[in-house]
């Protein structure tokens, strides 16, 4: 197979030239990295992801295709990858087809056959910012530049409206004795999997929908969804929680949906350096004294100052590498939420006992 020349520029002028995967033409995005081994397929159809260029350090990707069961949306979010060794075979048996061609369909424009550990090094020291891949301006960097500068901030940027589901939808049992109304943020759908397996029946509202609308259901309780962009512009979703809260229905939030829960209750959030991204993130939870090792996904965190001041509030978890907040609970109120994610399966398991806690605290209520 020929290979075609691309470009990866990003904002400090940091160049890099490979060779194109996926879809030919140009897509940026805000670049960060993400340090699992496996899933690069649920990293790609996360919406969490949203108008972000992926850098996988795992060194090979593409060699077990793709498969419809190992989807975290309907489609990939992504906007665009960066990977060093790229296979356009694959071997797993029941694929149901390669990651190419799953990548020229969705039109997601990456770029292969670079050093991406010299490059995940330079996000490290310099933090995150946008880049722009392309096969289109190559050796016509000003021209790509040009492109580059128009693309928007991710601090400041609202994309859950975007991404959410344009209708509300149920997921589970109809007959299941529980009840939950799940805010759409940008779900992943291996969140209301676990809630289904748990006897909830899920009714999932888009992002901007309001309380009066939810309650008509009639829910035993509020889940507050993952999902892109800064929290700190989300009002629509702040105001909501706030109207939430005031019904005494417990509520369980998860990343984006903890920064959301955090900032109704006046702490802030802020736009982190580069960010976690991984399966093997070393977690404290501070109630019973035990380590988890999560998976995350996050650019944005609750500001630590803030939630230690709030007489309303107790953290639960820190993260070990750099003691961030990764999870809190109201004292007053039956709501908790934490910064990573209990659904992801990268092999452990270890926080799932969280939807068991959301279960008890709504048979409590």
């Amino acid at each position: 197979m020929t290979k075609q020349k691309a470009t990866l520029l990003l904002a400090d002028g940091t160049v890099f030239h490979g060779n194109l995967i996926g879809s030919p033409g140009t897509n940026g995005g805000e670049i960060c990295f993400n340090t699992g081994m496996t899933g690069y397929q649920e990293i790609y159809t996360d919406p969490s992801y949203t108008g972000q260029i992926i850098v996988t350090t795992t060194s090979h990707i593409g060699n077990y295709g793709v498969i419809d069961s190992e989807v975290e949306s309907d489609h990939p979010t992504i906007g665009g990858i960066v990977v060093n060794s790229f296979s356009q075979i694959h071997t797993r048996v029941d694929a149901s087809g390669s990651l190419q061609d799953y990548l020229v369909k969705y039109e997601i424009t990456g770029i292969a056959d670079i050093d991406t550990r010299k490059l995940v090094r330079h996000i490290r020291s310099a933090g995150a910012m946008n880049a722009i891949i392309s096969s289109d301006f190559e050796g016509d960097l000003d021209g790509l530049k040009a492109k580059l500068d128009e693309l928007p901030d991710m601090n400041g940027l609202e994309l859950s409206s975007e991404v959410c589901t344009k209708e509300p939808f149920y997921f589970g049992d109809e007959s299941a004795p529980i009840k939950v109304a799940c805010l759409d943020l940008g779900i992943k759908k291996n969140i209301l999997r676990n809630l289904a397996d748990r006897g909830v029946y899920c009714k999932v509202f888009p992002a901007k929908t309001g309380l009066s609308e939810m309650e008509e259901w009639g829910p035993d309780a509020y889940f507050l969804s993952n999902g892109p962009g800064d929290p700190a512009v989300m009002e629509y979703a702040v105001e909501t929680t706030k109207e939430i809260l005031e019904t005494n229905k417990p509520v369980f939030g998860i990343c984006l949906g903890h920064q959301i829960l955090a900032e109704s209750v006046g702490i802030t959030t802020y736009k982190m350096h580069h960010g976690h991204r991984g399966i093997n993130h070393p977690i404290k939870n501070l109630l019973t004294g035990k380590s988890e090792i999560t998976s995350q996904n996050h650019g944005f965190n609750i500001t630590r100052e803030d939630a230690e001041s709030n007489p309303e509030i107790e953290i639960t978890h820190v993260h070990l590498n750099d003691n961030t907040v990764a999870g809190i609970k109201l004292k007053n109120k039956p709501a908790f939420s934490v910064q990573y994610h209990p659904e992801s399966s990268p092999g452990p398991h270890d926080s799932r006992y969280l939807f068991d806690d959301f279960i008890s605290l709504i048979k409590k209520n």
